[in-house]
């Protein structure tokens, strides 16, 4: 892979640091046989999974309890043009375990979205990738 001076790879560790920091990011999945994209806000579990808060009903949990995802996650600076970019590739599933249940309600996770039946996804991290770009001002 071409690498310069204003890109580099990141290793888990520093994919993992960024990750914390960012509120919000996107599950990468498949509906009705075709990619789909939705924005969510999260939070990285101490086990390095990717926790989301949804309805227990929803399109999302239907479509991604049980199998494959990946979710992503940056920040950008278009000025400077840099920033990084991380995804987390692994299986998802609904969280089902009362207890478990019960202390990741404590941790703080609330959904932006108004929800009934909240329930949590993890997103087990299976596979952990990440770039950061470090631009210069005015270059072409």
């Amino acid at each position: 892979m071409f690498q310069n001076d204003t890109s580099r790879s990141l290793d888990r560790q520093e994919c993992l640091r960024l990750l914390a920091k960012a509120p919000v990011g996107r599950v990468v999945y498949t509906r009705q046989a075709l990619p789909a994209v939705l924005p969510v806000n999260f939070s990285l579990h101490t086990d390095a999974s990717v926790l989301l808060c949804t309805s227990s009903d929803s399109d999302l949990v239907r479509a991604i309890d049980g199998v494959v995802v990946a979710f992503e996650a940056d920040e950008f600076d278009a000025t400077a043009r840099s920033g990084w970019s991380v995804v987390v590739t692994g299986r998802a599933a609904v969280v089902t375990d009362p207890a478990e249940q019960e202390r990741l309600s404590q941790a703080g996770l609330i959904s932006w979205m108004p929800l009934r039946d909240a329930v949590f996804v993890r997103i087990e991290s299976e596979m952990v990738t990440g770039r950061e770009l470090r631009g210069r001002r005015g270059t072409q």
